[in-house]
């Protein structure tokens, strides 16, 4: 889960020792760091549990760095904290629409592919998005799902469609954000997930309103620990979330359900920061992220399906998660998902002030 710390400083990791000839680390990999960067400082802003566990005291060992580390609970939350002046970050990790927003906003800064050559690690597809053409300003991290976690021994049955969630006689928790919660209505009453139009945002909202008697919580990004603590029975959330509970819980009761119909598809990057005060070790950082053993390191923590070729075909994945249709969506399951798109800063009102309302209404 990436559970919100209100932007206050989660830890500031301790320093490494000056860069030895062989920095200890955690995962074995052939990566090293470029000279010149120690004692030097990055401060990186991501969503928790959304890194390995030894990726940032890996990296501060093999470079003699300190990183300090900050976490957001929502992508609109933390461009909300970027608008109001960079308190001194140098990357953050937003989704595919919300890097769109920031390049827009000028909240992001241009990279220089001559530092991230490990950018080559990934397969095609996932180079050039349509949300930062040419992959100027980020690179890619771990693309995901935003599905259906459910308990199968509370719910009696596979939960497997939105209309499954919306009508189940039971508790139910939605995910704090405005644009997944809104384009899922949309998609239920056949509009378009990314639509413009005030009518249809509007009927989105009402439509929620008039189907949240079941909602007993609206998670700003924990609905999967309320699904694993049994508080609820089902929770929209972000699969690699859910697939972080079961991992965890051992158990079969635990489940997650990607809708044929209406699923969210995404990609999360890693972004410069415009105004972060050291951007060059920032760069260092994403090159590192990319490294094939760091990176399936990090995939297999939290379960996230990689755009990183060298990782997938080493065969550094875990397998039974690359397996997992649910964790990894075979084509025909990808083709029928959609994007949620940058809107425009007039829509992007529209849709938060309507998901304002529906949290009033629903009285959570």
């Amino acid at each position: 889960m990436r559970i919100f710390v209100a932007f206050v400083l989660l830890a500031t990791l301790l320093t490494s020792a000056v860069a030895q000839d062989a920095p200890e680390t955690v995962v074995d990999t052939e990566w090293t760091c470029p000279e010149g960067f120690e004692g030097q400082t990055l401060s990186i802003f991501n969503w928790a549990t959304y890194i390995g566990d030894n990726t940032v005291a890996d990296f501060e060992a093999l470079c003699g760095v300190t990183v300090l580390y900050d976490v957001y609970d929502s992508d609109e939350s933390m461009i909300a904290r970027l608008r109001q002046g960079n308190p001194g970050y140098d990357i953050a990790f937003p989704t595919d629409y919300a890097v769109a927003i920031m390049i827009r906003e000028g909240l992001a800064a241009e990279i220089d592919h001559a530092n991230i050559p490990n950018l080559a690690n990934n397969y095609d597809i996932y180079l050039d998005p349509y949300f930062d053409p040419g992959n100027a300003h980020s690179v890619p991290y771990v693309w995901g799902t935003t599905g259906i976690g459910y308990d199968i021994d509370r719910t009696g049955e596979e939960i497997t469609t939105w209309d499954q969630v919306f009508t189940y006689e039971g508790r139910v928790a939605w995910v704090d954000n405005p644009r997944t919660m809104l384009s899922i209505a949309l998609t239920v009453l056949g509009l378009d997930p990314n639509s413009v139009d005030p009518d249809e945002i509007d009927q989105a909202k009402q439509f929620l309103i008039d189907n949240s008697s079941n909602v007993v919580a609206i998670a700003g990004d924990d609905g999967d620990a309320l699904l694993a603590q049994g508080e609820v029975d089902i929770a929209v959330e972000y699969g690699g979330d859910v697939f972080q509970q079961i991992s965890e819980c051992e158990c079969d009761n635990l489940r997650y359900a990607v809708p044929m119909v209406g699923a969210i598809r995404d990609l999360t990057s890693i972004v410069l920061l415009a105004g972060g005060p050291n951007p060059e070790l920032a760069q260092v950082f994403m090159d590192y992220m990319m490294d094939k053993d760091v990176h399936a390191a990090v995939v297999n923590t939290i379960y996230y399906p990689s755009p990183n070729r060298e990782a997938v075909e080493g065969e550094l994945i875990d397998p039974a998660f690359l397996a997992n249709p649910a964790g990894n969506p075979p084509e025909e399951t990808l083709d029928s998902m959609y994007f949620i798109l940058d809107v425009g800063e007039e829509a992007e009102q529209l849709y938060n002030d309507a998901w304002d309302e529906v949290v009033i209404m629903t009285g959570m």
